[in-house]
């Protein structure tokens, strides 16, 4: 009898195991398709843990073969390029399945699926389901009920972190580092045992790292290229808390029954975030509230009534549609890095859907500065309603976020009124920050900051030269703008700027002057003109170009002509500057040397 094995019964290593126990085979040879070598060897190459497991347990039947006196062949076509982006869509199964028959071998497998095609084709096929095994894994002898973490890299001695979030130290755990053999030994048993779903799931996996979740233990694995060797990182929960352990205040609780429906839990990394995230999840449950998750990976710790899910094809902005059929009343989105996850979290809070968000942040204020900019200052309060700042695993700070239209605080003018958003201490009510747009700036601004005149003073000078610049550079980008006094600034523009800047009779820089309260003197920028430098011009091709002497290499110059800037730039090598025709500069160049114009060449003045 011939035996052909698929690429899943190689991974999943119980025929091996099989031929282990052999002493008499009934078969007299083994076939590997070469689709199949090939499928491990793309997976290994872009340092997929799989397809390491898949060759060493070619490597292991190859040894196993010769001992036993079993022929072992490889055969069939080797797939194109199409063929292996096509693997996950099953173009790899068909061609072993059309190998099988040519052959008129026994098709063995670990996946159902394919033994249920395999058998519709009419090949014989030999179904090895995958063995479900809880035997305990090696790095659980690390952890004991005080454990939050190990950490495992080759060449380092292995660690520890025990304690509590916020009171932790860390431990050696062995006298001796770890060697990569020691860590691919480990990656083995996880990547075996994760395989199948029932046990564990590969959350992620990228080119130099993977993302397990086995049972409670997140396991992190990088290697080279992504990270300078081989590192293992084991992570397990070791509190589990209700809502009533963080002796919430009557009024924060009161606002998470009943007004809460835009939550951010806030705090730096192994504050206890996604503990709290757990805790509030579990009690909008008992609370009759359908909950869902969205986790990358899925380590909540909740109960079964909460459904996690994960990136939807990689992708959380996929699942949105799905979990909007779903109707939640509220989801707990752990862990919002990128930008596309500040939207998918906005989308579907503006959607109706009650949103708890979990992210790293150093200080409660930060919490909301990362909204800024991904999201319209605006719309923030519609979306942010409350930030839950944790520390040391408790609850440390509570603001509460509000939309108002009002002059900020510190400015008196009634026309300088504009949206702002208040952050206010939930349980005082007082506000600590304030959010507003000023010129084209979103201005974050610390009210208790503004009770000391020389900080206010020196707060209101900051936003009102913001504002001055803003307005006096829509005539001129780079005009310079002086502070005299609180009464008085004085401007440089270019001198073509001047006439419209003052306006007919004085017009426009009076109506500015009312506007911004200050008297405004008004100058023509004068060039700042370095060492005039020799140089000879010629003309060639697409390119007007400036041969000047060998003193000036390397050297930043400007360009005149008559008096009037035209550009700067770089001599190169060759002591030369090379200038398009075509260009707008070129084109003023080429009218200046025809009509006979003067045109000089300075030295910049920084490189004198």
């Amino acid at each position: 009898m011939k035996i052909l094995l698929d690429t899943s019964a190689i991974i999943d290593g119980e025929f091996t195991r099989i031929l282990e126990r052999s002493k008499s085979p009934d078969y007299s040879s083994i076939i590997i398709p070469v689709a199949a070598l090939d499928e491990l060897q793309s997976q290994a190459s872009t340092n997929k843990e799989h397809g390491f497991i898949g060759l060493n347990e070619i490597k292991k039947i190859r040894d196993l073969c010769k001992t036993l006196k079993i022929e072992l062949k490889f055969a069939g076509e080797r797939p194109t390029a199409n063929d292996i982006n096509l693997a996950t869509r099953g173009r790899i199964d068909a061609i072993i399945n059309e190998l099988a028959l040519i052959e008129e071998a026994t098709l063995v497998t670990a996946d159902y699926v394919q033994s249920q095609v395999a058998e519709a084709y009419g090949i014989r096929t030999w179904h090895i389901p995958r063995q479900i095994s809880r035997s305990a894994l090696s790095f659980e002898d690390y952890f004991d009920e005080h454990t939050m973490s190990v950490h495992m890299k080759e060449g380092v001695l292995p660690v520890a972190k025990r304690g509590l979030p916020g009171d932790f130290h860390l431990e050696t755990l062995a006298d001796r580092p770890a060697t990569r053999n020691e860590l691919m030994s480990i990656v083995k048993e996880i990547s075996e045992l994760c395989r199948n779903q029932e046990i564990g799931t590969v959350e992620v996996s990228l080119n130099g790292a993977t993302v397990y979740q086995y049972g409670n233990y997140r396991i992190a694995v990088t290697k080279p290229p992504f990270s300078d060797g081989m590192e293992i990182t084991v992570v397990k929960p070791i509190v589990k808390l209700q809502i009533q352990d963080y002796h919430l205040s009557d009024k924060l609780q009161h606002r998470l029954d009943e007004g809460a429906e835009g939550i951010v839990i806030a705090g730096p990394p192994g504050s206890g975030k996604s503990t709290f995230a757990s805790s509030l999840a579990e009690y909008y449950v008992d609370r009759s509230k359908i909950v869902k998750t969205f986790e990358s990976p899925r380590d909540l710790q909740v109960k079964k009534e909460i459904t996690q899910y994960g990136p939807l094809e990689g992708s959380f902005e996929n699942a949105v549609d799905i979990l909007l059929l779903v109707r939640p009343d509220y989801t707990v989105f752990d862990e919002v890095r990128r930008r596309a996850d500040f939207e998918v979290f906005s989308d579907m809070r503006l959607a109706g859907v009650g949103m708890i968000g979990v992210l790293h942040a150093s200080t409660s204020l930060d919490a909301i500065q990362r909204f800024i900019g991904r999201i319209e200052l605006g719309m923030i309060p519609h979306i942010i309603d409350t930030i839950i700042f944790i520390k040391n695993g408790s609850v440390n700070k509570v603001f509460d976020i509000s939309l108002t239209v009002r002059v900020p605080s510190g400015m008196s003018e009634p026309d300088l009124a504009r949206p702002l958003v208040e952050i206010k201490d939930f349980e005082t009510k007082e506000v600590e920050y304030e959010i507003y747009t000023y010129g084209e700036e979103n201005v974050v601004v610390h009210i208790g900051s503004l009770d000391k005149p020389d900080i206010q003073q020196d707060a209101i000078k900051k936003l009102a030269s913001a504002q001055i610049k803003d307005t006096i550079r829509r005539f001129d980008p780079g005009a310079e703008v002086k502070i005299v006094s609180e009464r008085k600034i004085q401007v440089k523009v270019d001198k073509e700027v001047v006439p419209r800047l003052i306006g007919k009779g004085g017009s426009t820089i009076n109506e500015l002057e009312a506007i911004l309260g200050v008297s405004i003197d008004v100058e023509a920028k004068t060039p700042a003109l370095g060492k005039q430098i020799g140089f000879d011009i010629v003309e060639a091709g697409s390119a007007i170009t400036f041969l000047t002497n060998g003193n000036a290499v390397g050297k930043a110059i400007d360009i005149y002509v008559e008096n009037d800037f035209v550009l700067s730039s770089q001599v190169g090598k060759k002591a030369r500057v090379k200038i398009d025709k075509r260009s707008a500069s070129g084109k003023k160049l080429i009218s200046a040397f025809l009509s006979g114009q003067e045109i000089k060449i300075f030295l910049s003045k920084s490189v004198e």
